[in-house]
């Protein structure tokens, strides 16, 4: 594995795969690697000749009161488990070698964030899609893969891709639970014994929602209501969100129908979990003979 830390290396590298005929895979990331980023790695693995991933904790996306200094760091260690997953370039730039001066030209995302975490994170997907538009021009993928558990950032992502004509395929992947239905994530640290035994069932309602949908139950206001209810019953932290959304657009809906996402968003003393489930359903509209 090589570990390129500068642009300029990082071109001449992928100039000589790009010579060789290689296809690239890429994994982006802010570190403190987990299951859940392993995951990336392995489908990466899978269907490319070369796996490129960045570790980058990237401040654009941060807000004045979100957790930028807090957010959990472990270089030596990304290092190891990348390594040991078999990722063939890893670039792990500071943020001098990112933003190299004031920008001349900034990305305003306008559709696709009003909603679900974006509501509540003013800016936050600029800067998701600001350092994603330079790592997809620095490496040059054919493919990116990213996790579900962050639909929204997907949903953005794709939105980003389809409108600017990105040469690269959006590859959406299976989020990676613990044992219990938790969502791996790097955040999941923080939370205290209790709130670890509890977090599961958010989940937990996420499934069952998903059965009463499928069932036929496409109230979906009588659906927000149960998952939240439920979600205040089983555990100690705060609702910020049960949402239903079309998928991957984010629009409101009428009527449940094609593809749609069920989010949360629970806050715990010092961990704000975020999971999500995608359901897709074949309503087929009245047929008269």
């Amino acid at each position: 594995m090589k570990i390129i830390t500068k642009l300029k290396t990082l071109h001449e590298e992928i100039h000589h795969h790009k010579q060789s005929g290689d296809s690239i895979g890429f994994v982006p990331t802010m570190g403190y690697l987990h299951e859940g980023h392993l995951s990336l790695i392995k489908e990466a693995r899978t269907h490319n000749d070369i796996v490129v991933m960045s570790i980058f904790v990237n401040p654009l996306q941060f807000g004045p009161d979100e957790d930028f200094d807090r957010y959990p760091r472990d270089l030596e260690r990304d290092r190891k488990l990348a390594e040991n997953a078999e990722v063939d370039i890893l670039f792990m730039p500071d943020a001098e070698e990112m933003y190299q001066g004031p920008l001349s030209v900034v990305l305003n995302v306008k559709e696709r964030v009003h909603v679900l975490c974006g509501k509540k994170r003013e800016g936050h997907f600029d800067g998701v899609v600001t350092v994603l538009t330079k790592l997809f021009h620095l490496v040059q993928p054919e493919r990116a893969y990213f996790g579900m558990k962050d639909a929204q950032q997907i949903a953005v992502v794709e939105g980003l891709v389809e409108d600017y004509f990105f040469p690269v395929e959006i590859v959406r992947v299976p989020t990676v639970r613990e044992e219990d239905g938790l969502a791996k994530s790097s955040r999941n640290v923080y939370l205290s014994e209790k709130e670890r035994i509890e977090a599961p069932a958010l989940y937990k309602s996420l499934k069952d929602a998903k059965k009463k949908i499928e069932s036929g139950d496409l109230n979906g206001d009588s659906i927000i209501s149960e998952v939240t209810d439920f979600i205040h019953r089983e555990t100690s932290g705060r609702v910020e969100y049960v949402e239903i959304y079309s998928f991957p657009e984010l629009t409101p809906l009428a009527d449940l129908k094609g593809e749609i996402i069920l989010a949360i968003a629970v806050q715990f003393q010092k961990a704000r979990l975020i999971d999500n489930i995608i359901i897709s359903l074949d309503i087929k509209e009245n047929q008269h003979v």
